[in-house]
């Protein structure tokens, strides 16, 4: 996600903060490379023209060009135009107090994700509390009725087909079905097609005229690039959308879209799907995306991840391996715990600096698969062997590797890692014990070089 903007972009800082005062040389050379960078992505070249023009201009002051820390304040300055651009302050899914069903349309191309997004998001509902119903009104694409058929299956949520030839029809009736099943809300799923044609806005404007939804989003695939600018306009000009989900920003390396679509429109980004679960639909905050692009995490991302997961058992088992070290079976709680969270890709993304830093690592692995294989070898272990890891000799660790699948030498690595991992628990804990005494804080202070990669070491 924004891999290649977030690299030339924190590439340009770095030139800069090596500088102790700054010229307009140095200014406009920035603005050049963030220029670059910007249409590199894709985002469409009257943004970037807007976007460089404003930063250059808070950046030739004097409160930037005199200032102790001038790197820090470009920083600041392009981080607010950013975050501007991407929308400022977060826009939530607006529901009618005063009606039910709520009814929500999804409009989009065919391929964008329509289908799926609008599974994604009856999932998100059904979450919070709600009771969802998806209205199957693609009508035109072969099997699409079966396609969120399926979808609603795996999540629980029901489909209303109706006679799978009348898209308007289908729309209209799904209101009734919902009303006579108590269904709160209706998600309907309309047409796409590979490009826009009168058809299909003509159904889409009678559809939105025969339901009278509460909210109209449009999907977007984020890989589209500046393709992305002219449709959302003419959905805009014709259907008139709330706001945008943009789905596939997990693969998109340019992002360019997604950085053009509040601009160019004026409607927000409301969801990201950055996955192919079910669970994969997060709310946008601008905020928050802006600093992943700029290379400074999501911290807040990962603490609402943690607590979306979190019970008091879990609390009391984090307060025991604390004390007393843990096990493969705590291993592979917490291993379930990061698949929870979206897995490990998407964790190390939102922390600061570390999805660059994996990249420039020979031979980091964040792969999902890793976990699997991880589960796997843990699983082929006894209770005993779980519970005790150093009672694994020779004879059980060859055991555990043909039962695993996996090789002696992938398991021998596992258990040096668990070892490392209970012998770092063991020297926090005497840390706690030390208080505040000062070769307390010297082996403490110690500790966090290392594991920040102190003496030209990598911490992974």
């Amino acid at each position: 996600m924004f891999n290649s903007l977030s690299d030339r972009l924190q590439d340009t800082f770095e030139k800069l903060r090596g500088k102790g005062r700054l010229t307009e040389e140095d200014i406009n050379a920035a603005m050049r490379e963030i220029r670059m960078a910007l249409l590199e992505a894709d985002v469409n070249y009257r943004v970037v023209k807007g976007f460089v023009a404003r930063c250059k201009e808070q950046c030739l002051t004097a409160e930037v060009m005199e200032s102790l820390t001038p790197a820090q304040n470009v920083v600041k300055i392009v981080l607010g135009e950013l975050t501007a651009l991407l929308g400022s302050t977060d826009s939530k899914l607006t529901l009618a107090q005063n009606r039910t069903p709520n009814v929500i349309m999804m409009v989009g191309l065919q391929g964008s994700g329509k289908t799926t997004a609008s599974a994604k998001l009856a999932y998100l509902l059904k979450s919070q509390g709600h009771s969802p119903l998806l209205a199957a009104c693609d009508t035109h694409r072969p099997a699409a009725a079966d396609q969120l058929q399926a979808l609603g299956g795996e999540i629980g949520v029901s489909v209303y087909r109706g006679d799978g030839k009348d898209a308007v029809k289908v729309a209209s009736e799904s209101i009734r079905h919902a009303v006579d099943h108590l269904n709160d809300i209706v998600i309907v799923d309309t047409a796409g097609r590979l490009q826009i044609d009168e058809e299909m806005m003509e159904e889409a404007v009678a559809i939105k005229r025969a339901v009278r939804p509460d909210q109209i989003l449009m999907v977007v695939d984020a890989m589209g690039g500046q393709d992305i600018v002219n449709v959302v306009k003419t959905f805009a000009e014709r259907v008139d959308f709330d706001g945008v989900i943009m789905s596939k920003l997990d693969g998109d390396a340019r992002g360019g879209g997604a950085l053009s679509v509040r601009e160019v429109t004026g409607k927000p980004i409301k969801f990201v799907s950055m996955g192919e679960k079910p669970d994969s639909l997060e709310v946008f905050h601008p905020d928050r995306m802006a600093k992943r692009i700029l290379g400074m995490g999501d911290v807040v991302g990962i603490i609402e991840q943690a607590q979306k997961v979190v019970d008091e058992q879990q609390a009391a088992d984090a307060e025991r391996m604390m004390r007393e070290g843990f096990t493969m079976d705590d291993l592979l709680s917490q291993m379930q715990q990061i698949r929870k969270m979206g897995g490990l890709q998407k964790l190390m993304g939102m922390i600061p600096g570390m999805e660059r830093a994996l990249a420039q690592t020979p031979g980091a692995n964040t792969d999902d698969a890793q976990l699997t294989r991880i589960e796997a070898m843990i699983r082929s272990m006894t209770k005993e062997e779980r519970a005790r890891p150093k009672i694994i000799n020779g004879q059980r660790r060859r055991r555990i590797a043909q039962g695993s699948g996996r090789s002696v030498q992938e398991l021998n690595q596992l258990i040096k890692q668990w070892d490392e991992m209970n012998k770092m628990m063991a020297k926090m804990r005497g840390f706690a014990q030390a208080g505040t005494s000062r070769k307390g804080r010297r082996a403490m202070a110690s500790m966090m070089r290392n594991m920040g990669g102190g003496n030209g070491r990598r911490p992974f």
